[in-house]
């Protein structure tokens, strides 16, 4: 067993350090240039999406704009926004910091065509609301249904299960940390709240991230305002250290310019998932009269990861003088600033935070997995099967480590991002025709653009368009189009 795990080590070091990296990058500059640099242009617009979608009550059995943009952030903020970032500027120095957010405003464009296409080509569920994601524009328009089926087996494992059992880790381990629970007990709390969820399907679970998010993500941000306000007469030297050790020019604080730019580049990427093809699964999901909103609100989701949520860590981190000489990272080195400034008591809200973050990752990456299903098994009895493995490898997570079986999940994270890079690499052309007809519908007075589409060149895939046919068309209708399509 050794050698296969040096074997699948060896791999996720190449993939990881050098081909996903290039590829993320070119595509993200690539998309940045073919779209007029639409995560830049549009940000206004992104904002607006997302405070009308809070306000939209969803049609029955439909998931909203808002809830979709939750269920992504759901998945995609977690431990690794808290834990992640005081580990960055640990390893990189402060100029991580600023490489991060170039990353993520290169990456935003690529959410935006990922999601964008996910909403072109979903498809109609049963029983009411869409499903989508890569493994449907993989193989209903590049008709690779070998490739379709590779990526849903890949997510599926990889975010159902495997991720999901490192979160429950997390949620337990800090349990047992500061509230003295055995793991055994809270991996069946956990596994018993994760099955209460699952099993009322999508809907319920898009209702309860609605909720979720913005209590955590709020109370988190609340907590860094704070500090940050004490600390106010420092920003502008944290500012400028950042800057400085970005570019090599504090030797002190930072770790050099290639490693501060290398730990940047990739805690933005692992952060935010850009372009990896789990956040098109979401966006797919949502009841939006034009794909390119959904695009737009998962553009957002970019940012709102990345500069609001691991910018906030990062603040926490060099507003302390003892960040750099206290010894510790992540979690600890959070909780040892927080205490610091604000006392003792804020152990137990890190710790509430951290098992409020690693519970709706559960939610979320469960949710990218039932959205595939249906590449996997056509049976009935394949998604309660799932729901129940699901909820077995929560508890398994909770007590045990598997350190093997999450290098393996790295793995097929790469293999399934890099499936996911080619297909919008070639697909990318649909994305920026809904763009220009979206943007040419807001130029001539149209509040609310619904998409047609006859203004696509190829309607090859396209099956919910337009809007109102979704209504006429149930799951086996769906499943014959698509057979005599292919």
């Amino acid at each position: 067993m050794d050698w296969l795990s040096e074997i699948v080590s060896v791999l996720n070091g190449y993939l990881w350090s050098y081909i996903l990296i290039a590829m993320l990058v070119g595509l993200g500059l690539w998309f940045t240039i073919r779209t007029k640099f639409v995560q830049i242009v549009q940000i206004r617009e992104m904002f607006r999406l997302v405070t009308e979608g809070a306000r939209a009550k969803p049609r029955q059995g439909h998931i909203s704009t808002f809830q979709a943009f939750c269920v992504s952030t759901a998945s995609r903020v977690g431990v690794g926004n808290i834990a992640g970032i005081a580990i960055a500027i640990v390893v990189g120095g402060p100029g991580a910091v600023f490489w991060m957010w170039v990353i993520a405003t290169i990456g935003a464009a690529s959410g935006f065509v990922e999601s964008t296409l996910a909403q072109i080509y979903k498809v109609p569920r049963a029983g009411g609301g869409f499903l989508g994601g890569p493994a449907y524009y993989i193989g209903n328009v590049l008709r690779s249904p070998f490739f379709a089926w590779l990526f849903a087996v890949l997510i599926s494992v990889t975010y159902g299960l495997i991720f999901n059992s490192v979160q429950a880790n997390t949620i337990a381990a800090s349990i047992k940390e500061t509230f003295t629970l055995s793991t055994e007990v809270s991996g069946v709390i956990i596994a018993a709240f994760t099955g209460l969820v699952i099993f009322g399907g999508m809907t319920r679970i898009a209702k309860v991230v609605g909720l979720m998010v913005p209590f955590m993500a709020g109370a988190y941000l609340l907590i860094a305002i704070i500090v940050t306000i004490m600390n106010i007469t420092m920003l502008p030297t944290v500012f400028a250290t950042i800057f400085k050790a970005a570019f090599g020019f504090d030797a002190v604080m930072g770790a050099g310019v290639g490693i501060a730019m290398m730990t940047g580049i990739k805690r933005g990427l692992f952060s935010n998932e850009a372009g990896m093809g789990a956040v098109p699964n979401a966006a797919a999901a949502a009841d939006a009269t034009h794909p390119v909103k959904q695009g737009l609100v998962q553009a957002l989701g970019v940012y709102f990861d990345t500069l609001i949520v691991c910018t906030a860590s990062a603040m926490l981190v060099l507003l302390s003088p003892e960040w750099s000489s206290s010894g510790k990272t992540g979690i600890e080195l959070i909780q040892l600033v927080l205490a610091g400034q604000l006392g003792g008591w804020t152990n137990y809200f890190i710790s509430i935070v951290v098992l409020f973050f690693a519970f709706s990752s559960i939610i979320g990456n469960y949710f990218y997995g039932e959205m595939n299903m249906n590449f996997i098994s056509k049976s009935r009895w394949a998604l309660p099967i799932f729901r129940f493995f699901v909820v077995v490898m929560v508890y398994v997570g909770s007590v045990a480590k598997l350190s093997f079986v999450w290098d393996l999940a790295d793995l097929f994270m790469a293999l399934m991002a890099m499936l996911n890079l080619i297909a919008i690499a070639l697909l990318g052309k649909y994305a920026y025709v809904a763009l220009d007809d979206y943007v040419r519908q807001k130029k001539a007075g149209v509040l609310n653009p619904e998409f047609d589409p006859k203004v696509m060149p190829n309607q090859t895939g396209i099956l919910c368009w337009p809007r109102h046919k979704e209504e006429e068309l149930d799951q086996d209708e769906w499943l014959k189009t698509s057979r005599q399509q292919n």
